[in-house]
């Protein structure tokens, strides 16, 4: 590939990239002519924004049989350039581009650069083939972890070790990305993209092998492989980087709005990584639903959440847990009351501390509390009633009624 990439620069005496179809950079030329921000950092991070993506594809890249000329964009800080797109019969293969800063490229320039893409498109073709193998492999193997019978799991783990595709064998902690889409919208192909370039980056500066990546419709869940050891990035750590790859990998694009990262608890082997990836979207879904979390959720964090977002719907019944709390929660003019009896419960009824927390006088907060008392025909003093508000309050900000 290099040598092939070497030679159509050479034929048309200006660099030249070679990027597969899905616009991730495979080869590239020397450069040493006009360079944009988008070049630049396409050779650095091997891959090119989602918004760069968006913007090639509207100028119909993906359908072009013949070379075409893209114009510059300064928002982008993108020159212009030409596209020749490689396909071998139906299956489009990847692109060659030439950035062609001063419109001096001719298409007699063009017409000898393709005199060496049929061995290109024999060299993409079986780089698209036998990496479509491998990384289906994988794939296969990753989503039988999360969704087939404890058996298939297993034979699945045993598979991805004895093939080297894992560093070993250890627990396995899943972490899950979540994409929530803008106001009356839906995660796009562009979204989707983004979300496996935030996986690959981060499984890069984990480790290969040390992890292992899957994209569904709306999420992506990344599972953390084998023992810890010195040196190595806990899960929280990766969680982090992982959403803040992914904010980056976002940003701009309409159809989300935000981005939820959550952490299952580490489970002894590969085979049981289900476990993990279960309570990381859980955590995952807690965290778009109550945004106050922050964009890092943690399974092992969320105390009685991790109850109450077990309950199927026909229990979410605030009424069922406390009646006096249901008739608050029907008026919006007790939502300063819900949220001082939350701080007060959540700090073990402890005035001293809520007032402070709150910064409220004594006076001010005892005649909230004593509001609620008479509002939902309750008994601060009683335990019982405290544990039952408490548990209805949190309820109700799983289920946004609060």
């Amino acid at each position: 590939m290099q040598r092939i990439v070497d030679a159509v620069a050479a034929r048309v005496g200006r660099p030249a990239l070679i990027e597969d179809r899905r616009q991730r950079v495979v080869v590239y030329s020397d450069h040493d002519g006009p360079m944009d921000e988008v070049r630049r950092m396409s050779i650095l991070r091997r891959q090119t924004t989602p918004e760069v993506i968006a913007w090639f594809r509207a100028m119909g890249v993906l359908t072009a049989r013949d070379p075409i000329r893209t114009p510059a964009d300064a928002e982008l800080d993108l020159l212009p350039r030409v596209c020749v797109p490689i396909w071998h019969e139906e299956l489009l293969l990847g692109f060659v581009w030439f950035i062609d800063a001063d419109g001096s490229m001719s298409d007699a320039d063009i017409a000898a650069a393709t005199g060496a893409f049929a061995d290109l498109a024999l060299a993409l073709y079986r780089e698209n083939l036998l990496g479509e193998l491998a990384s289906q492999r994988e794939t296969e193997a990753t989503r039988t972890l999360l969704v087939e019978s404890r058996e298939a799991r297993e034979h699945a783990a045993r598979a991805l070790l004895e093939e080297g595709r894992v560093v070993g064998p250890g627990p396995a902690t899943a972490l899950v990305a979540q994409l929530v889409p803008a106001a009356g919208q839906q995660p796009d192909e562009v979204a989707r993209i983004a979300l496996e370039q935030a996986l690959v980056t981060t499984r890069r500066w984990l480790g290969v092998r040390e992890s292992l990546h899957l994209v569904w419709h709306d999420h992506g869940v990344l599972l953390i492989c084998g023992t810890r050891v010195a040196g190595r990035p806990t899960p929280e750590t990766a969680a982090r980087y992982l959403h803040e790859a992914l904010s980056s990998a976002t940003r701009g694009l309409a159809s989300v709005d935000r981005t939820v990262t959550g952490i299952g608890q580490p489970h002894p082997h590969l085979s049981r990584a289900v476990r993990s990836y279960q309570e990381a979207v859980q955590a995952t879904r807690i965290g778009v639903q109550l945004p106050a979390l922050g964009p890092v959720v943690a399974w092992a964090n969320l105390g009685i959440y991790r109850v109450l977002s077990q309950l199927d719907s026909q229990h979410l019944d605030i009424a069922g847990v406390h009646p006096g709390l249901e008739r608050l929660l029907g008026d919006d003019s007790y939502q300063v009351l819900l949220e001082t009896l939350e701080a007060y419960l959540d700090l073990a009824g402890n005035a001293h501390a809520t007032a402070e927390k709150l910064r409220l006088h004594r006076t001010t907060l005892y005649y909230r509390l004593q509001r609620v008392e008479q509002l939902a025909e309750t008994d601060l003093k009683d335990g019982n009633e405290r544990l039952c508000l408490h548990l209805a309050i949190k309820l109700g900000r799983l289920t946004g009624r609060v």
